[in-house]
């Protein structure tokens, strides 16, 4: 698995994927063109950081909560951006979800099973959508 791209490529992207009490925890992002998106936390694999270490310090980053890795979802390249996407299943071990990078985030949300397609509704990637399918409160 490349988790780093070569000089002049972009890096790959982690996501965490993170279930707590029957819901999952999204963010709403701000865009460079200004639009809000609804998505995991997550963010560019920095040198030297596996895709996991990158989800867990992304989280704690953008929302404050403390997580760690459970397993690696899957790895695809995003039909959208182009970019490698790494989807990462994360538990939580601490500290409440909140904004913490207001420059990057509008707010947050923890979703359970029936209102998920409210804040994104496209189908997800196939191993996250049977990991949610499988730990998310309907």
């Amino acid at each position: 698995m490349t988790e780093t791209a070569a000089v002049g490529e972009k890096k790959s992207i982690a996501s965490a994927i993170t279930v707590h009490e029957g819901r999952v925890l999204l963010v709403r992002r701000r865009v460079k063109e200004g639009s809000l998106s609804w998505q995991f936390p997550g963010g560019e694999i920095e040198e030297g950081e596996s895709a996991t270490e990158a989800a867990v310090r992304e989280t704690r980053e953008e929302t404050g909560l403390e997580v760690k890795d459970v397993s690696v979802l899957g790895e695809r390249v995003h039909p959208n951006t182009g970019r490698t996407m790494i989807y990462v299943a994360c538990q939580v071990v601490g500290g409440t979800a909140t904004v913490v990078d207001d420059d990057e985030l509008a707010e947050l949300a923890w979703s359970d099973g029936t209102q998920l397609t409210d804040y994104v509704p496209y189908p997800f990637y196939g191993p996250v959508q049977e990991f949610l399918d499988g730990n998310l409160s309907s």
